[in-house]
């Protein structure tokens, strides 16, 4: 009986969730206001963008034909020291949460607090790692009186502001945990404890909304499990009453410095949400729809980019990416249509052979949906449906709202595509310098003895943490008579290390995101007498993952030894060391307005240019006109960047992307290292820099510089479309057309349209290609085919050149004839707007 009133109130709770809140959920739905319904929603996190750009990213959603806006809560950004808590500016999280119901559309609050999201610390504060018997994510009590504290405060938050749907407010669903199911297997038995006390905490909160995990098999009622991943039409909840939800759809993947750039082709993310739908899905988001920036020291890994760009509809700086935005408004819509058999009907599947299947819903008020899928990641199929003949390519499906008429095609993709291209801005910068010091024993630093581990002294107050000690060398020392200099051995647990002999730079070396430790092992130039070892350890983002994150190390933990000495090796490891967090320019905060002007600068033909630790800083005006900007910092090497006092992020243009960039087709499963970009160059030239972040004259922008790079380099940069295209087959289901069939306006097929549209201020100025037949490549790259219509480009000049926007059918007569009759035929063209 002692077990009777906590299950009691555990059942209670699910009651107040499945019968009487507003938004409720079964086997087919979440339903809102007693009406399932499929919900298309996106990632938008608030601190990877400015307040300035919120309204703008939420109505690019809306119009990209989401319900539902997602974002993780941040934790240490809310709460940085015990007790204090911090919601403005990037991290006003009400303010957010009301911009999303000001749009019309819900959010999905996923509280955690463990966020993972390549974010600082997996998103917990770093003082929670000092909490006297703590262990993170498991059956520990300090770790979950903490995170219910910061929990209950987050839901209470949200009850006061009323953004609760039962309030009246936008969230319809929560989140807590995230991603653990993998850890259970690695902390056994209290893991399961803790995935239950998190789901009766979670629920227990009266929110009145449900609430879900994902990647947990194991989730406890009322909790709904949900899947992540680049596919989840396998996934199946672990009740048969819980609705098929997909929380993360991942639209490409993160970058890493030093690793190649990911970019997933819109036609397999098409597909895979397709597949996800017909089989019984009734919920996806996707991971992300705006990635955004790692302002300020947020990136995780470690070895995060700034960048945060994750190939998504909207790209970083704001923009639409086209034709992925574009080719998902239109899924969307298709999958609309499909909405009263999807969450009515019972679905029934047909197999039309080993690849091929068709997925039809039915519901009793007499509607049909169907789905006809291709599998083959090669050749076209014909598939016969309901006395119809239907041509689906390969790795695609097709989607009939009636069952009868084909308006979407995950692989055919009617929606405008955008190149775009970063323009110089201005004539550059006048730069000034200040050379930071190597070695100091100030009253900044301490003396111990041993090597200390880097986040215990920094409290990640700062990337960068001091070794130094003091080595004797004799005068009879045989190196000074042979010139082979002695070898210095440091070993490190990362992320980066710069060795300096006497002040002057002996050599770095650095990690990658999978290989963490690193050793220096070279030879260095001693003198007789005392020398000045001084090694700066540089952290690049904490860990975001895994097991026990909170025990990995970082920095020089040894050991640090000479060799070829006379007395043949000398251990330095347990000698004494002197300690120094930060730069000297980091204390005085020369990255700041007032900072700035604490020292004096190197000016004109004296600024330092390739000397490592050099700060740099230069004043300008805000560019004219309202495109995105960033800063191109190819020239340099790695450091940091601050304008008007805000951290842009890291710098790492130095570290060269890895990975194979060969050509890359969409058909066949996808994953991370199948389609990759910038091999061979840097994994992140281009920094972007908010415009809200900007006055109109006397701008401030800081650089730190740690390798060693030429500023003069440096430029700003706008962001806008280079050209557009098209690529329209001549019977290409359109949605528009079904919707006027329909209507009763039209009575046979008609044929779909080429639309192109540069940027607000922006006209077609030439036609770089057009081909009405068979071309061949993507936009960028056309070529024309065996069959070419000669008078292509004759329409487009009429109608394109000098507007805006125009439309141009996909009809024969349009190009001058038929060029090759009984042939499908696709029209291929590219403007260029300027």
């Amino acid at each position: 009986m002692q077990d009777f009133y906590p299950k009691l109130i555990f059942l209670l709770c699910c009651c107040v969730v499945l019968c009487t809140a507003s938004v409720s959920y079964d086997h087919k739905a979440i339903s809102i206001d007693g009406t399932r319904k499929i919900l298309i929603s996106g990632s938008i996190h608030y601190p990877r963008s400015t307040p300035q750009m919120w309204p703008d990213l939420i109505q690019k959603a809306k119009e990209g034909g989401l319900d539902v806006i997602q974002t993780y809560v941040f934790w240490n950004g809310h709460e940085p020291q015990p007790g204090q808590y911090y919601f403005e500016d990037r991290y006003d999280l009400v303010k957010f949460i009301k911009l999303i119901k000001q749009a019309g559309l819900y959010a999905h609050l996923r509280i955690g607090p463990y966020a993972c999201a390549e974010w600082n610390f997996g998103g917990f504060p770093v003082w929670l790692k000092y909490v006297p018997g703590i262990i993170f994510r498991t059956d520990n009590g300090p770790f979950k009186a903490a995170m219910e504290k910061f929990t209950r405060h987050i839901v209470n938050m949200m009850k006061a502001e009323r953004l609760y749907e039962i309030q009246g407010g936008p969230i319809i669903l929560s989140q807590i945990e995230n991603e653990y199911g993998p850890l259970e297997d690695v902390y056994g038995a209290p893991a399961r404890v803790y995935t239950k006390w998190a789901a009766q905490m979670a629920v227990g909160l009266g929110t009145g909304v449900p609430w879900v995990m994902c990647q947990q098999k194991d989730a406890p009622d009322p909790i709904i499990n949900t899947c992540n991943g680049f596919y989840c039409d396998y996934f199946s909840p672990n009740k048969n009453f819980k609705p098929k939800m997909w929380t993360e759809a991942w639209t490409g993947w993160f970058t890493e410095f030093g690793g190649a750039v990911t970019y997933r082709p819109v036609e397999d993310l098409a597909y895979s949400v397709a597949k996800f739908i017909q089989s019984g899905g009734s919920f996806i988001n996707y991971y992300m729809y705006h990635g955004g920036t790692n302002f300020g020291r947020t990136a995780g890994g470690p070895f995060i980019a700034t960048t945060y760009d994750y190939d998504a509809p909207i790209d970083e700086f704001g923009l639409k990416r086209e034709a992925k935005w574009g080719h998902l408004k239109d899924l969307h819509r298709a999958i609309k249509l499909c909405e009263p058999a999807l969450v009515n009907g019972d679905p029934f599947v047909i197999t039309f052979g080993t690849y091929q299947k068709a997925y039809v819903y039915n519901y009793k008020a007499g509607g049909c949906a169907a789905f006809l899928s291709n599998d083959n990641r090669n050749t076209y199929a014909i598939v016969n449906f309901r006395n119809r003949s239907y041509n689906i390519p390969p790795w695609s499906i097709s989607i009939l709202p009636d069952c009868k008429n084909t308006v979407y095609n995950t692989a055919r993709v009617g929606a405008q595509a955008a190149l775009m291209k970063m323009t110089l801005e201005g004539g550059g910068f006048t730069w000034q310098s200040y050379k930071d010091q190597t070695e100091s024993y100030d009253g900044n630093s301490f003396t111990s003895v041993g090597l200390l581990e880097q986040l215990n002294v920094t409290r990640d107050s700062s990337d960068y943490l001091w070794y130094m000690t003091d080595v004797q060398i004799g005068s009879n020392e045989g190196f000074l008579r042979s010139g082979k200099w002695p070898t210095l051995l440091v070993v490190s647990a990362g992320h980066v290390l710069h060795v300096f002999i006497n002040g002057q730079l002996s050599g770095t070396v650095f990690g990658s995101k999978k290989y963490h430790k690193l050793s220096f092992n070279k030879p260095v130039n001693l003198r007789p007498g005392l020398n000045k070892i001084s090694l700066l350890s540089i952290a690049v983002g904490l860990p975001n993952i895994g097991p026990h994150f909170e025990t990995r190390n970082a920095g020089v933990l040894g050991p640090v030894k000479l060799y070829g000495l006379n007395e043949g090796k000398r251990d330095l490891t347990w000698q004494k060391w002197s300690y120094k967090v930060g730069l000297k320019g980091e204390i005085l905060n020369l990255h700041s307005l007032a900072g700035s002007s604490s020292v004096e600068w190197t000016q004109g033909s004296f600024v330092a240019q390739k000397q490592p630790l050099t700060w740099y800083k230069t004043t300008f005006n805000a560019p004219g006109g309202n495109e995105p900007l960033a800063l191109d910092m190819s020239s340099m090497g790695k450091g940091q960047i601050w304008i008007n006092g805000q951290s842009i992020g890291r710098y790492w243009p130095a570290y060269k992307a890895r990975g194979n960039c060969s050509r890359c087709s969409y058909a066949g499963y996808f994953s991370e290292s199948k389609c990759l970009s910038n091999c061979g160059e840097s994994s992140q030239k281009w920094y972007h820099v908010p415009r809200s972040w900007l006055k109109p004259r006397g701008n401030l922008l800081v650089v730190f510089e740690e390798l060693g790079g030429v500023s003069s380099g440096i430029s700003m940069v706008k962001r806008s479309i280079y050209s557009v295209c098209a690529d329209i087959y001549e019977w290409q289901p359109s949605l528009m057309n079904y919707m006027l069939q329909t209507s009763g306006k039209v009575t046979k097929p008609l044929r779909p349209k080429a639309h192109l549209s540069c940027s607000p201020g922006q006209k077609i100025s030439s036609i770089k290609f057009a081909s009405f037949g068979t071309p061949l490549g993507g936009c960028g790259s056309y070529r024309e085919g065996n069959c070419h219509a000669h008078s292509s480009y004759d329409a487009f000049n009429k109608y394109c050149i000098g507007q805006q926007s125009c439309t141009v059918p996909v009809t024969p007569e349009i190009f001058g004839g038929d060029p090759c009759p009984k042939v499908m035929k696709k029209l291929s063209v590219e403007a260029i707007c300027s």
